[in-house]
This record gives C-alpha cells, sequence and structure tokens, in this order.
C-alpha cells in the first residue's frame, strides 16, 4: 500500500526491500522515465530475493 508523501509523492513499501521507491505526480498520469527505470529495477531486484537469489 503506498503511503503518501511531501505533496504528489508516494512511498511504495515491500516487505522484502528496506527502502522505499518513491513516485511523483498524481495518479493516472504518466511515470517519468526515470521513474519507470527504478520501478523496474526494483521489480527485477524483487524477483531474485523472492527466487532466493541475494546477489
Amino acid at each position: 500500500m503506498p503511503k503518501r508523501g511531501k505533496g504528489s509523492h508516494y512511498y511504495w513499501v515491500h516487505p522484502l526491500r528496506k527502502n522505499p521507491v518513491v513516485l511523483s505526480g498524481k495518479d493516472s498520469k504518466d511515470a517519468k522515465p526515470y521513474q519507470e527505470k527504478d520501478v523496474i529495477a526494483v521489480l527485477k531486484q524483487l524477483k531474485k530475493l523472492e527466487q532466493g537469489d541475494e546477489s
């Protein structure tokens, strides 16, 4: 569940990650390219963690 941050920022947290993913903007708006890259990187990291590969 996202937590509300300052202004239009949202902090998305996951139990396997200690650092949240911070997204700016309002709902239904397109993410910035750097935000898309951040989310993709985190999803890949989570997939590795869930499979037991922590490298």
